[in-house]
């Protein structure tokens, strides 16, 4: 596929470079993906979607202790401080103090590892498990209703595309750490 340049709205200047936008530069296709990951997580974070799902599901846990417990329901096993943090992509202390907050209110509880008797793992309790049940069921409706104008393929496009892109690019960022 060959890529035409767009007709400018004006002839460029002598100080402009043909810059990223040449049919040339490998990366022209990935240029038009940068501004919308900024659009989104703007919209996102100035929606406060997680905070009104939050809300909706008459939750009031910030965005940390949320992420603790919903990473918790998506586990298929009470998980280490350590593997929380690594799924969600935080240091362990942050994840320790969450896990403490939550303990206070009896969403999680800790429960001896059964391979290590001195390492404790994290599980919801019933109602932690109620509660990000609620707060995910909230989260799902309100993209149901942004996406419900899609064709079933384009949503599992969606999906599909979406787990690989999360996955590669934290496979890269994890060999970057790695090397420093």
């Amino acid at each position: 596929m060959t890529l035409e340049p767009a007709e400018p709205d004006e002839p460029a200047g002598p100080s402009e470079s043909a810059g990223p936008s040449e049919p040339d530069d490998p990366h022209s296709d990935l240029l038009a993906v940068l501004p919308r990951l900024t659009q989104l997580s703007a919209a996102f974070n100035k929606g406060r979607l997680t905070e009104r799902a939050a809300e909706a599901a008459g939750l009031a846990l910030d965005r940390p202790a949320m992420g603790v417990l919903v990473t918790l329901r998506t586990a298929d096993q009470p998980l280490r401080i350590g593997e929380i943090a690594d799924r969600m992509q935080v240091v362990g202390p942050h994840v320790t103090r969450q896990v403490q907050a939550l303990e206070k209110r009896g969403l999680v509880r800790r429960v001896a590892d059964p391979h290590d008797r001195r390492a404790s793992l994290i599980e919801p309790t019933a109602a932690g498990m109620e509660a990000a049940n609620r707060y995910v069921t909230s989260l799902l409706g309100w993209f149901a209703e942004a996406l419900a104008d899609w064709p079933r393929q384009d949503r599992e496009d969606l999906t599909r595309l979406l787990n690989r892109l999360a996955d590669d690019v934290t496979a890269r960022l994890a060999r970057f750490d790695a090397e420093e």
